[in-house]
């Protein structure tokens, strides 16, 4: 392979490494001049192009290796874009809400644009030292993220349990991956998957594995019981990192995940989706009925993505079902539509945050005489992560259902849909306020720009997604054929 196909299959990375420093040094100078401004808008642009790049490779149909550790697939182009689409929204919806709240607004956006490339790296990975420093990279800039409000004492303590959690996390995804090494004498994960393939005694060892690297990816997608830290987190760190971390940054846990069980695991298949089937369920579960004792939208939603983590799950326990319900198929369907859904519904409680400094069910009431247009996008985004047709949430809980029926996981199936029933109840509650209580104290809540067009792009896609399912079906098939197909 020569340079310029290295450069152009790096493409993405590359233009995200020279954003992120093109926001440092920018920010340095117009700090004093636009409070961040420029930087947030540079950010935007560098995370285009990459997008753009990205596009690019997806319709070159590409599958090749790079510098031994990476490959450039279907399979991780697809979870690139939907990062960088999710940092992207972020950053747009924040330029006017963290104004004023912080003097380093330049390294909050070079710090997203550097977790976007964090992920871009980890999902490419396939060798296990490439794959921790990715996530470990992935980690850093979060954990600075979800402290950057320094004069915020819950902001500081959201970073503190989320680094706390993420340090003993990490240490238990490099053991197990030294169990790997020991065992194979590499980290390359299809030479190992090919060693397991080869040598039969090995069935302690490899459950053992899969639980430790359960343990560090899932602290990343929130899985039980690996989520102590999420509520906590999500509820203390400023809304935007909220919504980067409870959509990129999970998309990003499952992403590895995934790869590494189809690559470097494979012989073991009986028994991680065993263990994943046990997870999901009790992930699913505890995440719902801890969400319905909620009395802030914010830490209710907070709940809801652990739940939402769960149906995710049930797409990967569900691997080696016959399309179009094929579990891969299914996961790759589903964080595409909740990406727009969970960013859209994190950005609403921003902007009531943002008028009423609470974000309590009692915020929200009335919202619909207050702000109609912000109701009505809060409407379509409880109904998506509710499963309720025409919506993208729909789509996605439809085909997780059908992969974990496909492959026979009934009671998986059964403890999906119990689940879906139980959390319509607390995403309706809050359109029940919305619309139906009346709060004659509350204000006027005024959306920018910015925000608005966020909200507005994220509604279109989330309806999109739902009503248009066939482009994203074939792209997400098409993904999953050719990854497996490559046998990375």
């Amino acid at each position: 392979m020569n340079a310029f196909e290295t450069l152009r299959l790096l493409a993405p990375e590359l233009i995200l490494t020279i954003t992120g420093l093109g926001v440092l040094l920018v920010d340095l100078a117009m700090r004093r001049r636009d409070e961040g401004r420029t930087a947030g808008i540079l950010a935007l642009v560098g995370l285009v192009a990459a997008l753009i790049a990205t596009v690019a490779l997806i319709f070159g149909g590409t599958g090749a290796i790079v510098a031994s550790t990476m490959v450039v697939d279907p399979y991780a182009l697809f979870f690139k874009a939907a990062a960088i689409i999710g940092v992207a929204l972020v950053i747009l919806a924040s330029i006017n809400f963290m104004k004023g709240r912080s003097r380093y607004l330049g390294e909050f956006y070079a710090l997203l644009v550097f977790a976007a490339l964090a992920i871009s790296v980890a999902v490419s990975a396939t060798n296990f030292v490439l794959v921790y420093l990715g996530i470990e990279f992935l980690s850093i800039t979060s954990y600075v993220l979800a402290g950057f409000l320094r004069n915020d004492k819950r902001s500081e303590e959201a970073a503190m349990k989320y680094f706390l959690y993420g340090a003993t996390s990490g240490a238990v995804l490099l053991y197990g991956i030294s169990l790997l090494y020991g065992a194979t004498g590499t980290t390359d994960m299809a030479a190992i998957g090919q060693l397991f393939q080869a040598n039969s005694n090995t069935m302690l060892l490899g459950v053992s594995a899969i639980v430790l690297l359960l343990a560090g990816f899932g602290f990343k997608a929130s899985l039980v019981p690996f989520h102590q830290w999420a509520p906590d987190t999500y509820d203390g760190a400023p809304t935007p990192v909220t919504a980067f971390l409870s959509t990129a940054s999970k998309a990003a846990g499952f992403a590895v995940a995934g790869r590494v069980f189809l690559t470097a695991l494979p012989s073991f298949q009986v028994q991680w989706v065993a263990v994943l089937t046990v997870v999901s369920m009790l992930t699913m579960t505890l995440g719902n009925l801890t969400a319905l004792k909620q009395t802030s939208v914010k830490r209710m939603l907070a709940y809801s993505s652990i739940a939402q983590a769960g149906y995710i799950l049930m797409g990967l326990a569900a691997i080696g079902s016959t399309q179009p319900f094929d579990g891969v198929t299914a996961l790759l369907i589903y964080i595409f539509a909740y990406v727009f859904t969970n960013v859209g519904a994190f950005l609403v409680v921003m902007a009531v945050e943002r008028q009423s400094g609470s974000v309590e069910f009692k915020d929200f009431a009335g919202l619909s005489r207050r702000a109609p247009g912000l109701a009505l996008l809060m409407t379509i985004f409880m109904l998506s992560l509710a499963g309720i047709p025409p919506t993208g949430g729909f789509l996605g809980k439809f085909f997780v259902l059908g992969s974990a029926v496909s492959q026979g996981l009934f009671a998986l199936a059964a403890v999906g849909a119990i689940n879906a029933v139980i959390a319509a109840f607390y995403y309706l509650n809050v359109v029940r306020y919305m619309f139906f209580v009346d709060n004659e104290e509350a204000k006027d809540v005024r959306v920018n720009p910015g925000l608005r067009t966020t909200l507005i792009i994220s509604a279109i896609m989330v309806l999109v997604i739902g009503i248009l399912a066939q482009p994203v079906i074939t792209w997400a098939m098409n993904s999953t054929h050719l990854t497996i197909a490559l046998g990375f």
